[in-house]
């Protein structure tokens, strides 16, 4: 009877894990299924053909979810035709010379955890053991110049015309430097449980958020809060987290405002788009998030044109 109990447990504990595989697992029938349910056509038609870095090393919080979010954007733009992707993990694609090959970037889901919640600081100083064994050798001193002059470039890349998009986690990329913050609209403060999320149309006649209905996203989801340059809202919100239902102490010690969680804004002449969901791939089972997916990378990289203002 012992060992039929052990062997039973274990049989369910395989079964258990290989779901949980599952859920973050690309298969072709994941593929087919999300191909089948993604928009036909570009929300604008693009000015030229457009090339977009996506970027998702993890060097701290591995979002499981990460390679499927990098798998929907290369999908949205294969089948409308809106734009082509490269995927590189090479800090080096941050340098003047090699931005200047790509129409936006994509930041997804990088969160680093450590003491600079600096992705370039993980790889050449930090981590450099782990990420960057190329730099090792070099001397600390142009390590943290160089880590520096990459997040320089970037900042430089946006406010010259250069899009930027950001994905779930990646808002903590730089997560302590005040002006990455009022260019992202926004840092990563922290989230409650995992829960079921309502997030409510702000504007029900904007173009990206039509896809919804006027009606709110249901998902499962990290309710993210965020500070510092949020605060200041300089950002068009676009969906509004219905804060009712989520209950955590730290919550009572946050000032009372409108808790957004995706949006889209200027910085200098680019344009930046901000999306929260998702942390579960599931969330993308969902039409309407392929859709605002789509136009939000549009509107980054200068294609679709769309109220932008800030909130007042």
């Amino acid at each position: 009877m012992k060992r039929i109990f052990i062997a039973t447990a274990l049989a369910a504990t395989c079964l258990l894990n290989t779901q949980a595989a599952d859920e973050y697992t690309i298969t072709p029938e994941w593929q087919a299924a999300i191909e089948k349910i993604a928009p036909e056509k570009a929300m604008a038609t693009p000015k030229k053909e457009r090339s977009l870095l996506v970027f998702s090393l993890i060097t701290g919080f591995d979002h499981k979810v990460t390679p499927k979010t990098s798998a929907v954007v290369k999908l949205l733009g294969e089948k409308s035709g809106a734009w082509k992707v490269v995927e590189s993990n090479d800090i080096e694609q941050f340098t003047p010379e090699n931005l200047k090959a790509y129409d936006a970037v994509v930041l997804n889901n990088n969160c680093p955890t450590g003491k600079d919640r600096d992705i370039f600081r993980d790889v050449l100083i930090n981590l450099v053991d782990k990420h960057g064994a190329a730099y090792k050798d070099l001397p600390l001193a142009e390590r943290e110049a160089k880590a520096k002059a990459l997040l320089a470039s970037l900042m430089s890349y946006v406010e010259n015309g250069g899009g930027l998009i950001a994905l779930h986690g990646a808002i903590a990329n730089f997560n302590y430097n005040d002006d990455f913050s009022a260019m992202m609209g926004g840092s990563f403060h922290f989230h409650p449980a995992a829960q079921e999320l309502a997030l409510n149309v702000v504007d029900k006649e904007h173009p990206l958020t039509k896809c919804f209905g006027n009606k709110p996203f249901v998902h499962k989801d990290e309710p993210y809060l965020f500070n510092r340059a949020y605060e200041k809202m300089n950002f068009k919100p676009l969906l509004e987290m219905d804060m009712s239902n989520i209950k955590d102490k730290r919550l009572d010690k946050l000032p009372t405002m409108k808790r957004y969680t995706a949006w889209i804004k200027r910085h200098g002449k680019g344009h930046v788009f901000y999306c929260s969901p998702s942390h579960f791939p599931a969330s993308f089972d969902q039409p309407a998030l392929l859709h605002f997916m789509l136009g939000g990378i549009q509107y980054a990289l200068g294609d679709l044109e769309c109220d932008d203002a800030p909130v007042k």
